[in-house]
């Protein structure tokens, strides 16, 4: 090894290693996850390339005792290479120990840690035993094996915090101005086992497009072949080359007459790209503007339009201009080289590259190469285009009252640039500021190889309002209002009809089961602004479809027959006689007008998710901004302060919120039905009723992961599960 250093082996199968005072385990053990454990010192340097170790005489798998001073370079390089070739670096990182390990109470590890007796955690034997490997393989060549990988006993909970702390230890660095120190705690991301498993997790089974397949057809929709590709991930962190993308087209959401390209990269690809972003973006959030919103963990949309209504309230605003602009292709057309420049001298700056020269594959046409942009559909693809869009409000003429404070305010006389992704809107004092202000960005997006749709960008005064993220903003008698745009509300009218038109011959159980996520969505995104009028007129809107559907449906039927049939009491929480239902199971449809007008609580300043001095300030904002649920699922969320009792996160509040109606349609669809479900847990081997203290609300990948242990280990089914005692 490089560096000088001593490398130990760790065997595959039982853990073999010998402390002293503490006894081998009778059983072979097995290990849930991996930790990244670093020096006591708290540096990112691993513990092989340097610092005397902890402990002198505790012998290590593989025959050599911990040297008691340093070899010279010479001697160890040699006696690393001799043990490479009979050592294989690997490791079980997955399973789980199911009792305790005989012997000492504790003892004390290489890292300086005690070996307790008890295990609070799945993962404490692992943390201990495995702080020989902190940094992961030193040669790409000897990859972890991961070939015990059993997914459903991961330790989710360890390896979030894990993630999660060095994230904010980036976050802290670059704050502080220490670039080595960024540097390599960004190298110990990427070599982070943690990150690998959370990377293909969410790749894998928590995102929209975990069905869809690159060019190479390859899906992972099972425990097994999500494992099988976390060990194929770790062990390609430095050999891995990208793929190219697949080409497809969507309707945009604006006109659905245009088509939008989208780049699908391969699932390995995702896989590293999730890897990548996790090392990248938490430096990148200790630097990037206030005032951005778009793709940022713990940021909405939402969070722009208050940007926009804190600036331009009240009658005495003196902002009353603005120029709404829209970048055209932006992900199309970011220049490489700029943005390779702008991310310097980061670990895994080669493999960006060469996710930008990838190419495309489009059927029909064959491979393209890339020479400008990033694939709108790749993992780290917003990302990217946010660093590249760094800057902007300081080109703009945005002068901070605070610099360097996060505040947020700015001066007087400085005009207030708030950007969303590609979409941005500089509010400004007078149409002469806003003119000048188009002028200097127009002249600093072009080196970038970016310019504006001169279709799209417009500047107006207030009184006469535009449109901003599907919201209307206009000022009335100098009242500001902010409403559903009208090319929204349009375009729900033609969805509904176009629905309730292809359920035609359907049951009424199929139309409420189309409607009804289209309707909470649509009602949770707007339901932050002046939405009740418009509520109510699209519900007479839908009394009309499902009257004209039923009459269709029974055109031989009188019209009190179709009535008493289809409508009537159907929510028995609402005095409301015309709630369309089906008659053989009691479902309903539910109403707009049924969701309350809750005013959106904005993120403050440049706060982060990273930012480790604000981690009480986070969690005091997710009780605050309450989901648009019912008050029953709302209070078992509160009883379990938001997180799924098996894996410890949370359940609702992602680290990326909804950005759009039909995004908040799949979040009704994929997550408050079906990931997460109230479930009766067997608790100490007693099953309880279903409305009493035991009830939970899990994830459903947590569930089928729970059940699928229970199958394996029936004698272990009276135990309870970890974290729900």
């Amino acid at each position: 090894m490089e560096g000088g250093g001593w490398r130990p082996r760790i065997e595959c199968g039982r853990v073999d290693t010998i402390v002293p005072g503490v006894e081998r385990a009778p059983d072979p053990s097995r290990v849930s996850c991996v930790r990244n454990t670093e020096t006591p010192s708290g540096s990112a340097t691993p513990m092989w390339d340097g610092g005397k170790p902890e402990v002198t005489k505790a012998q290590v798998p593989g025959g050599y005792r911990m040297p008691k001073k340093p070899m010279p370079v010479a001697e160890r390089r040699q006696k690393s290479e001799r043990g490479r070739s009979v050592l294989r670096w690997s490791v079980r990182i997955t399973g789980r120990i199911p009792g305790r390990v005989p012997g000492r109470e504790s003892a004390p590890t290489w890292a300086g840690e005690p070996l307790t007796n008890g295990l609070p955690k799945q993962l404490e034997l692992k943390d201990k035993l495995g702080a020989f490997m902190v940094n992961g393989p030193e040669d790409p060549s000897t990859g972890v094996d991961l070939d015990a990988v059993d997914w459903d006993w991961v330790d989710w909970s360890a390896c979030t915090g894990e993630v999660r702390r060095l994230r904010q230890r980036i976050f802290k660095a670059t704050q502080e101005g220490d670039w080595p120190r960024v540097r390599s705690l960004q190298k110990l991301m990427l070599r982070s086992r943690s990150n690998t498993l959370l990377s293909v997790r969410q790749v894998t089974q928590r995102n929209a497009g975990r069905k869809t397949a690159g060019i190479d057809g390859e899906v992972a929709l099972t425990s097994e072949a999500r494992a099988d590709v976390a060990v194929r991930v770790h062990e390609s962190i430095r050999t891995w080359k990208p793929s190219a993308v697949k080409r497809v087209y969507i309707p945009k959401a604006s006109n659905r007459a245009k088509l939008r390209p989208l780049g699908i990269p391969v699932l390995m690809d995702r896989c590293h790209q999730a890897r990548v972003r996790n090392a990248l973006e938490p430096e990148w959030e200790a630097r990037f503007e206030p005032r951005s919103y778009g793709f940022r963990p713990g940021r909405s949309c939402h969070d722009a339009i208050g940007a926009i209504y804190t600036t331009c309230k009240g009658p005495r605003a003196k902002r009353v201009w603005a120029l709404d602009a829209d970048l055209a292709a932006a992900f199309d057309r970011i220049d490489h080289n700029h943005l390779l420049a702008e991310i310097g001298p980061f670990p895994a700056r080669e493999m960006i590259r060469d996710w930008l020269k990838a190419g495309v594959f489009e059927p029909g046409k064959g491979f393209a190469p890339t020479e400008e942009g990033t694939p709108q559909g790749g993992v780290i693809s917003p990302l990217l285009l946010n660093v590249a869009l760094h800057g902007l409000e300081e080109a703009a003429g945005v002068r901070y009252a605070f610099p360097g404070s996060g505040s947020g305010e700015t001066k007087p006389d400085s005009p207030v640039v708030i950007r969303y992704a590609d979409d941005l809107v500089a509010l400004c004092h007078s149409r002469e500021q806003a003119d000048q202000i188009k002028a200097r960005l127009a002249e600093w997006l072009a080196p970038r190889g970016l310019r504006f749709n001169e279709d799209k960008t417009r500047i107006v005064h207030l009184a006469e309002g535009f449109d901003f993220l599907g919201f209307n903003v206009r000022r009335y008698r100098l009242k500001l209002l902010i409403k559903p745009s009208t090319a929204a509300i349009r375009r729900l009218r033609q969805r509904l009809a176009s629905e309730m038109r292809v359920s035609r011959g359907s049951n009424a159980g199929v139309v409420i089961a189309r409607l009804n996520p289209i309707i909470k969505g649509w009602a949770a995104y707007y339901r932050g602004v002046v939405s009740s009028k418009v509520f109510h007129t699209l519900d007479y809107q839908m009394w009309k479809l499902t009257y004209k559907w039923a009459t269709w449906q029974h055109h031989n039927k009188p019209k009190p027959w179709i009535v008493a049939r289809y409508f009537g009491k159907r929510n028995k929480y609402r005095n409301d006689r015309w709630v369309f239902g089906d008659p053989e199971n009691g479902a309903h449809l539910v109403k707009f007008s049924w969701t309350d007008i809750v005013r959106h609580v904005m993120v403050s300043g440049a706060a982060s998710l990273d930012d480790p001095a604000l981690a009480d300030y986070w969690a005091a904002r997710r009780r605050k901004v309450k989901p648009p649920l019912d008050n029953y699922t709302l209070r078992l969320l509160a009883k379990q302060d938001g997180r799924c009792p098996l894996c410890g996160d949370h359940l609702l509040t992602a680290e990326q919120p909804p950005q759009s109606p039909n995004e908040w349609e799949c979040w009704w669809q994929q997550v408050t039905r079906a990931a997460i479900a109230a479930d009766c847990l067997v608790h100490h081997g007693r099953s309880g009723p279903p409305h009493n203290d035991q009830t939970r609300l899990v994830h459903a990948s947590c569930r089928r992961g729970l059940f699928a242990r229970q199958r394996r280990t029936p004698a272990q089914l009276t135990c309870t599960p970890l974290r729900l005692a």
